[in-house]
This record gives structure tokens, C-alpha cells and sequence, in this order.
């Protein structure tokens, strides 16, 4: 995987009325095939001992996303106006989830973009979250490459 994409990705959750927010700034891929278009990103985890694990999303179009994360037991389905049942790994297990995407935007070209999607999760038919997700992607210079920590290759 070549890492020349600078990628942001921007997080948002409530939960029972209060709002926690991730931000994330990493190096990636990013490469169209046909239709699609593929986000590659490594993530470190301190609960995984530290080890990488690579998430992928393929962008179909400007209607749906598929997240998938690490070796397969994570895959989401976000679509726009529709509710989809997704394996999720918590890192004890898998559990099946309700995603419904309430709103998706792509304004992804070939040199990057962004990407938004706001979507609810539910458990058991229970609403269990709000989500957000504001990713952004550009070409990487060599002052982004040079400033990456060791070990994030």
C-alpha cells in the first residue's frame, strides 16, 4: 500500500445526550478501481498490543460506503436512506448491529475530497448512538511524509 494521501477523519457520537468527539489525522491510500473508490488506513489500538489493524473503505457512487476493518469481522454497510444488519467485532467477539444512514455526501475526485456521513446505530432494535463521520482527503507533500511518527508504516 502506498501511503501518499494525507486522511482526516472526523468522529462524532451521542449517546444518551452527550456528545463525544475522535479526530484522527494519517497517512493512506487512495485509489479508484472502476466505479469505486478505496480509503486504506492503518489504525494502532492500544488494546490490540499496539499492532496495526488496516481499515478499508470502498466508496460506491454517492449513495453508499462499506467499512471494513481488520482481518474481515468488521464490515458496515452505510447506505443512504437505508438500514443494514453489520457484523461488528468489539474485540470480545462479534455482535450484529442496525445501521441506518440518514445522510451520505461524497464530493471525492481523483485528487481527494470529502466525504460525510451521518448515520444511527442500534442493538436489538435500541437505538444505541447518533454518528457523524467528516473524512478528508488530500495528496500528502513531503513535509507531511517526513513529520510521521516511527512505526506508522
Amino acid at each position: 500500500m502506498q501511503e501518499n494521501y494525507l486522511i482526516s477523519i472526523l468522529g462524532r457520537q451521542q449517546v444518551d445526550g452527550e456528545t463525544g468527539e475522535v479526530q484522527v489525522t494519517t497517512l493512506g491510500s487512495y485509489v479508484k478501481k472502476g466505479k469505486n473508490r478505496y480509503i486504506t488506513y492503518k489504525e494502532y489500538d492500544s488494546e490490540v498490543n499496539g499492532k496495526p489493524v488496516t481499515s478499508v473503505l470502498k466508496v460506491e457512487g454517492n449513495d453508499k460506503v462499506t467499512l471494513m476493518r481488520g482481518a474481515g469481522s468488521t464490515r458496515l454497510v452505510l447506505e443512504n436512506g437505508k438500514r443494514h444488519l453489520c457484523q461488528y467485532d468489539t474485540g470480545y467477539g462479534n455482535m450484529m448491529i442496525g445501521i441506518f444512514t440518514s445522510q451520505l455526501h461524497s464530493n471525492l475526485t481523483d485528487e481527494g475530497g470529502k466525504l460525510e456521513v451521518r448515520y444511527t446505530l442500534d442493538i436489538n432494535s435500541n437505538l444505541s448512538s447518533s454518528n457523524e463521520i467528516l473524512i478528508t482527503i488530500k495528496e500528502a507533500e513531503n513535509k507531511d511524509v517526513e513529520t510521521r511518527a516511527t512505526g506508522d508504516h
